[in-house]
C-alpha cells in the first residue's frame, strides 16, 4: 500500500457518522481510491469512445493549453523535486515511501535514476543486515520496491514475523498499513515461495476482517482497492489519475510532487491525444475500414494497448507504430473467427507462410486486401527498425504471423469439426492464437535493445516472458462471461474444453481452477522478470502491463460492457485534471 509520510486522501464522498471508526483518513497512510464503475455501453459499440473524432480533444471542458510556459513551469517543478528527492532520499524508510509516491502517481519516468540509487542503497543495505526489520510495513515495502526493479529479495525476510509454529503473528492483525503492504508485497511471488503464498491469504483475510467492521467510506474504499487492484497488477497511470485530486497532506513535499504530477498527467495525455489522431488519420488513409466492411473499426481500442504497454512518454513513435499491426490482430481474427470458409482460411494461411503475394490469386478478393496491408505494415515496421537499429527485423516478424495464422487455422478446424480438443491442446494453441507474441516482438524490435543472433532467436521461440504472459490473457479472456463484440463466429474456451474433458465437474470448480492457472502464470512471470535473462527492463514491464491491462479488456459484466475499460479510457483521454489548488 503506497505510504506518504504524514498524507491521506481526501474522500470525494461526504463525512459519514463520526462515530464509526477511522482506520486511515488522517492517518500516514495513502493508497488509490477506488474509481466509479458505472455501466455503460461495450466499448466496442460506444462509438465515442472507439471512433472519437480528432476535432474533439481540443474542446474538451478545463483542459489547460501545453503552452511553452506550461511546459517551462513543469520543468522547473521537475527540478525542484528532484532536489528534494536527493534530500529525502538519504533517509532510507522515508526514500521508499517516496518512490513509492512517485510511482504511484506515475512519473517515476523522469525519476529513474533517483530511483535507482536510492534501490541500489537500499540493497546493498538489506544484504547487509544495515536496515530495520522489525517493522512489517518498511519491510513489506522494501521487499516490493526492490523485486520490482529487479533485484531478486530472498521471502525469507518475512520469517521474522512467523511465530513458533510458522504462522504469522497474530498481533499483525492490528497492523492496518503493514497488512495492506503484505498484501502489495505477496503480489510479487515466484513458485515454491510458499511463504508469500500464506502472506496472501494471511493479509486478505485480516482485511477483510477489517472490512467487515464498520468503518468510514473512506476506510473501506482504500481496503477494498488494496484487494482488488494491487500495484503490481495495476497499470499505474490508470490507476494514478484518482490520486491527483483525492490526495491531502500536511508534508510539504507531498503537495509540490502531486502538483508536479497533474502537470505531467495533462502534458502527457495531450501527447496521447496527438497520438490518437494521428492512428485515426493513418487508419482512415489505410481504407480497411471501407474494404472490409465485416471487420472491427476500432482503432481507439487497439491504440489502449499500445499506450498501456508503453508508458514511458518518449515512445511516442513506437506507440504508433505498435497500433498497427495490433490493428491487423484484430482484422485477422475476425476473418477467421467470422467470415472466411475453412477452405479460404487454408489458402490465406499458406499465403503467409510463404509470405508471396503472387499466391494469393486463388483468394478472394477480401483476404488479398488484407495480406497486402500486412505485407506493407511490415516493409514499413522492418525498414524503420533497420534505419534506427541496424537490424531487419522482417524474417523474424513474417515468421511470427504465419505461426499465428496457423493457429488461428487450427481453432478454425476445431470448431468446424464441431469438435473439442483437449484442455492441454487448445491452452497450448491458445497461447500463441492470443496475438501476444505478434505484439511483443513488436516491442522487441522497436525498442531495439539487445538486437543481436542469440537475442533474436530466443525472442523468435516464444520464450517464457511471453508464453507467461500469453497464458494470462487467454485464460483471462475464456473465464469472460460474454463474447469479445459480441460476435456470432466460432468462440471456444479453456473451460468449455475442460468440463467437456472432465464430465460432472461444476463450472464454478472449473473457475477456480483457471484462476490458479492464471495465478501461476503471473509467478512464472514475475521470475522471469527477476531472473537474469536477454531482456531489458523496458522489454520486461512491456511484458508485465499487457498482463495488468488484461483485466480490464476482457472484465465483462452481466450487460457485455467493459465498464472499467471505459472509465479508465475516459479519464486518460478526455478529463484533464484541474490545475487549481488541492481539494
Amino acid at each position: 500500500m503506497a505510504l506518504f509520510s504524514n498524507v491521506s486522501f481526501s474522500s470525494p464522498i461526504a463525512p459519514i457518522a463520526s462515530n464509526k471508526a477511522s482506520l486511515l483518513h488522517n492517518s500516514n497512510l495513502v493508497g488509490p481510491a477506488s474509481l466509479p464503475m458505472n455501466p455503460r455501453c461495450s466499448i466496442a459499440r460506444d462509438h465515442r469512445i472507439v471512433s472519437t473524432p480528432p476535432e474533439h480533444f481540443g474542446h474538451r471542458s478545463g483542459h489547460p493549453t501545453i503552452t511553452d510556459e506550461f511546459r517551462i513551469e513543469h520543468a522547473n517543478k521537475l527540478e525542484t523535486f528532484k532536489r528534494v528527492f536527493r534530500e529525502v532520499g538519504e533517509d532510507p524508510s522515508q526514500g521508499l515511501v517516496m518512490i513509492d509516491a512517485i510511482q504511484r502517481l506515475g512519473i517515476d519516468h523522469h525519476f529513474q535514476y533517483e530511483i535507482d540509487e536510492v534501490l541500489q542503497k537500499q540493497y546493498m543495505l538489506s544484504c547487509t543486515n544495515g536496515v530495520h526489520d522489525y517493522d512489517l510495513h518498511e519491510v513489506a515495502l522494501r521487499f516490493r520496491l526492490l523485486r520490482q526493479e529487479g533485484y531478486f529479495v530472498p521471502a525469507g525476510v518475512f520469517d521474522r514475523f512467523k511465530d513458533r509454529e510458522g504462522s504469522f503473528r497474530n498481533e499483525l492483525r492490528r497492523d492496518i498499513k503493514g497488512l495492506m503492504e503484505l498484501y502489495e508485497a505477496s503480489q510479487l511471488a515466484v513458485e515454491g515461495e510458499d511463504i508469500l503464498d500464506r502472506a496472501k491469504e494471511f493479509s486478505s483475510q485480516a482485511l477483510k476482517t477489517w472490512q467487515s467492521r464498520e468503518l468510514d467510506r473512506f476506510s473501506e474504499r482504500v481496503i477494498k482497492t488494496t484487494l482488488d487492484q494491487p500495484y503490481h497488477k495495476s497499470l499505474s497511470r490508470f490507476t494514478a489519475r484518482n490520486l491527483l485530486t483525492n490526495v491531502q497532506g500536511t508534508n510539504g513535499w507531498i503537495n509540490v510532487l502531486q502538483e508536479l504530477a497533474k502537470m505531467d498527467f495533462n502534458i502527457v495525455q495531450s501527447l496521447h491525444q496527438e497520438e490518437v489522431v494521428r492512428i485515426s488519420n493513418w487508419w482512415k488513409d489505410l481504407g480497411l475500414a471501407k474494404e472490409l466492411e465485416f471487420a472491427r473499426d476500432q482503432p481507439l481500442k487497439w491504440y489502449i494497448w499500445s499506450m498501456a504497454s508503453l508508458t514511458n512518454p518518449n515512445l511516442s513513435e513506437q506507440r504508433i507504430d505498435l497500433t498497427k499491426p495490433i490493428s491487423l490482430i484484430y482484422i485477422i481474427d475476425d476473418i477467421f473467427d467470422v467470415y472466411g470458409t475453412l477452405d479460404e482460411l487454408t489458402l490465406f494461411t499458406q499465403a503467409v507462410v510463404r509470405w508471396d503475394y503472387g499466391s494469393t490469386d486463388r483468394l478472394p478478393d477480401y483476404m488479398k486486401i488484407c495480406f497486402k496491408a500486412l505485407d506493407d505494415i511490415t516493409d514499413e515496421i522492418s525498414h524503420k527498425v533497420y534505419k534506427e537499429h541496424g537490424w531487419n527485423p522482417v524474417n523474424s516478424l513474417r515468421k511470427a504471423w504465419a505461426t499465428l495464422c496457423r493457429a488461428f487455422l487450427v481453432e478454425a478446424r476445431w470448431f468446424a469439426s464441431g469438435k473439442l480438443p483437449k484442455a492441454k491442446e487448445y491452452l497450448e494453441n491458445g497461447i500463441t492464437s492470443s496475438g501476444v507474441h505478434i505484439v511483443l516482438i513488436h516491442i522487441f524490435f522497436l525498442l531495439g535493445q539487445g538486437l543481436n543472433n542469440q537475442h533474436v532467436e530466443l525472442i523468435d521461440n516464444n520464450p517464457g516472458m511471453i508464453s507467461s504472459t500469453a497464458t494470462i490473457l487467454r485464460l483471462w479472456d475464456d473465464l469472460g462471461s460474454a463474447k469479445d463484440e459480441n460476435q456470432d463466429g466460432n468462440d471456444g474456451s479453456y473451460v468449455d474444453c475442460y468440463m467437456k474433458e472432465h464430465q460432472g465437474v461444476e463450472v464454478e470448480s472449473v473457475r477456480k481452477h483457471v484462476t490458479h492457472m492464471i495465478s501461476n502464470a503471473w509467478k512464472r512471470l514475475n521470475h522471469k522478470c527477476l531472473s537474469q535473462n536477454s531482456f531489458s527492463l523496458p522489454f520486461a514491464r512491456a511484458s508485465l502491463n499487457i498482463a495488468r491491462m488484461v483485466p480490464l479488456m476482457y472484465s465483462y459484466n452481466e450487460n457485455q460492457c467493459l465498464p472499467s475499460l471505459e472509465e479508465y479510457m475516459e479519464c486518460l483521454l478526455f478529463e484533464s485534471v484541474p490545475m487549481k489548488t488541492l481539494l
